[in-house]
């Protein structure tokens, strides 16, 4: 019986916060425990730590991951919660994603300044963002606006968007519901024409594999659907290589024992494109999604991904 305190790694922004307390009472609603037997562990990353350049620019995916990973695979941590959007498709030997939440809105919001929607932005205005996805989809839709990296917890961005730095910002709309700041928001993109970054809205938790008492402890309070369709968009994403540096955009969506996913890859100026829709059966979801990955690569060639650099 288990008697010293679960740990679980964290990074400390106040989105990972609530994530991790978000983990921690689902786990004591399952198993009836109480608070004191969850230690949450905070630790900093390098991508916490280096804010001042593009995510492409200082390593891709792991930024906000490999401290909290060490920690893991040295036994100081029991599992970790992460925002499964920052996870890399490859994973430290020894350690798998073992369960996730019930997923949030995976749809991006924006937060205008000087209008309340892209489209009715001023031209020549000023829109920041971190993700190359967002940058490439924002050009896409409006080739005229200035697209400058924008990085930094939520609230920073919010305050540089009030002190006019931008005239609007992208964020993901599960965050800001996780945060309690939806009142900020001024629209919701369409996935189907602004398509999400796989995984986007879903909360992740990574442990030892072969940890059956971690194991035992984290099944019930995985989402088998949500399971499902990141399986799938993360397939998709393995499929292409795909990280910080590659545009991407992809999301799945269970319909009874079916599942439906949408897939694409664009240049960052966001001038060319190639898209992919399937379906298939729900126990095929991550070898749909690997489909997916290596059809719409096949068709773009290895020149539209050799230009990106």
């Amino acid at each position: 019986m288990q008697t010293k305190p679960f740990r679980i790694g964290t990074r400390g922004s106040p989105l990972a916060l609530a994530q991790a307390h978000e983990a921690r009472d689902r786990l004591m609603a399952a198993h009836h425990l109480p608070e004191d037997m969850f230690e949450i562990v905070v630790l900093t990353t390098k991508g916490d730590r280096i804010t001042d350049r593009s995510l492409a620019e200082i390593g891709g995916k792991g930024l906000f991951t490999e401290e909290l990973e060490q920690k893991l695979t040295a036994g100081e941590l029991d599992f970790a919660v992460h925002s499964a959007k920052d996870m890399a498709t490859k994973l430290p030997e020894g350690l798998y994603l073992s369960a996730y939440l019930p997923r949030e809105d995976i749809r991006d919001a924006v937060i205008g300044r000087t209008a309340r929607k892209l489209i009715d932005l001023p031209h020549g205005a000023t829109v920041g963002s971190s993700s190359l996805r967002r940058q490439a989809l924002i050009r896409r839709m409006r080739p005229d606006i200035n697209v400058i990296t924008f990085r930094g917890l939520v609230e920073t961005r919010l305050r540089k968007l009030e002190e006019g730095e931008v005239d609007a910002t992208l964020l993901a709309l599960a965050g800001l519901k996780r945060l309690g700041k939806v009142d900020v928001l001024t629209d919701i993109l369409d996935p189907d024409t602004f398509p999400p970054a796989p995984a986007q809205g879903a909360i992740c938790i990574e442990s030892r594999i072969g940890d059956a008492r971690i194991d035992d402890l984290l099944a019930p309070v995985n989402d088998i659907t949500t399971f499902d369709t990141v399986s799938c968009e993360r397939a998709f994403l393995a499929a292409l290589d795909g990280s910080c540096r590659t545009p991407i955009g992809g999301y799945a969506v269970c319909e009874g024992d079916l599942i439906r996913f949408s897939g694409l890859i664009i240049t960052p100026d966001g001038r060319n494109q190639h898209a992919v829709t399937t379906d298939g059966h729900r126990r095929d979801a991550a070898a749909l999604g690997t489909r997916a990955g290596q059809d719409v690569r096949a068709r773009a060639g290895s020149a539209f991904f050799d230009d990106w650099h």
